[in-house]
């Protein structure tokens, strides 16, 4: 069975120029810098549709939910853009 989330993460980082990976752990999704390895964020599945809970790579040397209210839930294509063009994702890159 092909994994759909994914696929979609692949089509994404294509149509951006690529060189960004990914590997799948404990049902989240982590996306790195494949040049450094550096972490960009974590994608996990909510379990409700296509929505995922974002989080990023801190100062703390952790990953960490990007709001402090219970975490940033959206759709899959939002939260890669949302990654694509917000500088926290990209600071230990």
């Amino acid at each position: 069975m092909q994994d759909d989330i994914a696929l979609r993460i692949e089509a994404f980082d294509r149509a951006n120029g690529g060189g960004v990976g990914y590997y799948k752990d404990n049902g989240a999704y982590y996306l790195y810098l494949l040049e450094t390895e550096a972490p960009i964020a974590r994608l996990k599945p909510t379990g409700q549709s296509e929505e995922v809970r974002l989080g990023y790579w801190s100062h703390r040397r952790k990953w960490e939910d990007v709001d402090d209210m219970g975490g940033v839930v959206i759709p899959l294509d939002d939260a890669l853009e949302f990654i694509a063009n917000e500088g926290v994702f990209w600071t230990w890159t």
